[in-house]
């Protein structure tokens, strides 16, 4: 007849140190016999079980397990004492699961060692079990898994495409990469290197962006490349990098933003602008052009033919002077010259001729001297001793910008005093119309139905140049306007 081997205390078999270090311990340790008898038990396992110690001692261990699992520890344990080994390895991630007396199933580790006791003069085999509550790890583990796919959930219903890095490879890639890079599924994507998926403009450059984005670096910029798909399709991108906290200084994410569309529209617009500015500069060519015959024809044409008017009448007053006895012929001669100092006001209008026949510079001092007749106000012009070298057309661009802005001046400033400057400044000419006035509002140039400043603008983009505007410390407004200036000595074209 098989004898029962005694309980032991914790005491009775760890010795009285060990046993105070076991009853101390924070895991929890059970000793069973090779029957599977709870034979000693410390105090956290009697509050891991929830049952006092002496509840236990002399219990089947099999009342510590739930029932679903009873056979399948029981096998695991005889394959363990067959074996012959002195430890079996810690059973993890909720192998086990422990029954308390309330009846609750609660996930644990468990470690088991064998032991040899020599009980009563036999040796005996005995079972050491370390078991620690993963309850609380377990739970955890379930929220980060709920978060986790949460978070995936939403990344694949953002519409920007991002992945995560960690070295040179991809790990994580949503939905949106899914169908920007048009792969079937993410494996295609997963674990491929960053410079293969990503032909930025050399490897060199997306190292170097990666590297701006490790942590305690300055924020990294916008990287520009582009993507081949799998049906040769080329979509440029832009890819913005950031390391992830917590992450070592490897892992990162990368935020690729299809800019395919949005520079094809800047393109197409482009065009467009530089479309409609080269129309508009043939427009404006052919009014000056026009401009020009109408003056011409003005000048000469209706001109002389006024000049042979007032000789013919002045020579039909000497000749009848009793004819002119009420001044009629007298009226009519101040009427032509009227009518003459008018034409030649309306040509210089439409086109100055002394543009054609005396230059720039004093077209200019002509236009001046006339608006601070017009205008009563002070007109004071700096220019340079020679007309400077500039290409076609940008004479009488030019003239129409310093006419415009002396009408702008009268019209709006309210000054009473404006300054002309015409200078070279390295290769630019620079013309400068500053004036004692009220200054430029706030978006001078997009005010309805005044189109003054914008047409000086459009002259000057139209010859490679350009215009700012600003109100100086000083008071006033000022309209500067830079343009490149024509070489003096044009390099002879490229023989064919």
């Amino acid at each position: 007849m098989t004898t029962t081997p005694p309980a032991l205390s914790v005491v009775d078999f760890f010795g009285l140190p060990l046993g105070a270090v076991a009853g101390a311990a924070r895991d929890a340790i059970v000793l069973v016999d090779g029957g599977q008898t709870i034979v000693a038990i410390n105090e956290a396992a009697s509050q891991m079980f929830g049952y006092a110690q002496s509840a236990l001692l002399g219990q089947p261990l099999s009342r510590l397990i739930p029932e679903a699992q009873r056979a399948a520890h029981d096998a695991q344990v005889r394959a363990f004492a067959s074996s012959g080994r002195a430890e079996r390895p810690a059973l993890r991630h909720d192998a086990i699961r422990g029954l308390r007396a309330n009846g609750q199933v609660f996930p644990a580790e468990a470690s088991i060692s064998r032991v040899e006791l020599l009980v009563d003069g036999q040796t005996r085999a005995y079972f050491v079990a370390m078991l620690r509550d993963t309850s609380v790890e377990t739970n955890l583990r379930a929220e980060v898994a709920v978060l986790s796919q949460r978070l995936r959930t939403v990344l694949d219903l953002t519409p920007v495409a991002i992945w995560i890095v960690d070295g040179e490879q991809v790990v994580y890639a949503n939905q949106a990469t899914v169908e920007l890079f048009g792969v079937p599924d993410r494996s295609h994507l997963i674990g491929k290197p960053i410079d293969a998926l990503l032909n930025a403009n050399a490897p060199a450059s997306l190292r170097a962006h990666l590297a701006q984005a490790l942590p305690g670096t300055s924020p990294p910029t916008i990287l520009q490349g582009h993507i081949v798909r799998p049906d040769g399709q080329v979509r440029e991108v832009e890819v913005a990098t950031t390391a992830l906290p917590d992450h070592g200084r490897t892992v990162m994410q990368m935020v690729i933003i299809d800019v395919t569309l949005r520079r094809d529209q800047a393109r197409e617009q482009s065009l467009h602008r530089s479309e409609l500015r080269r129309l508009a500069a043939n427009v404006v060519e052919a009014r000056e052009e026009e401009r020009r015959r109408i003056a011409r024809e003005l000048h000469d044409e209706l001109g002389q033919r006024l000049t042979a008017l007032k000789m013919e009448l002045s020579s039909l007053r000497a000749e009848a002077p009793q004819r002119d006895s009420g001044g009629r012929i007298t009226g009519m001669l101040e009427m032509v010259d009227s009518t003459v100092s008018a034409l030649r006001r309306i040509a210089a209008d439409l086109r100055p001729l002394m543009l054609d026949d005396l230059g720039l510079n004093a077209a200019i001092e002509w236009l001046a001297r006339d608006a601070a007749r017009r205008m009563d106000m002070e007109v004071t012009v700096r220019l340079g001793s020679d007309d400077p070298p500039l290409a076609p057309g940008a004479d009488i661009a030019l003239y129409r910008m310093v006419q415009e802005a002396l009408t702008n001046v009268g019209r709006h400033a309210r000054a009473t005093d404006v300054r002309i400057e015409l200078h070279q400044d390295g290769h630019e000419l620079v013309l400068t119309v500053h004036d004692n006035g009220k200054g430029f509002p706030e978006r001078s140039m997009r005010q309805e139905g005044r189109y003054g400043l914008l047409g000086i603008r459009e002259r000057a983009i139209m010859l490679g140049g350009r215009l700012d505007l600003d109100n100086p410390p000083g008071g006033g407004g000022r309209i500067t306007v830079h343009l490149p200036l024509q070489p003096a000595n044009p390099p002879d074209p490229p023989c064919p």
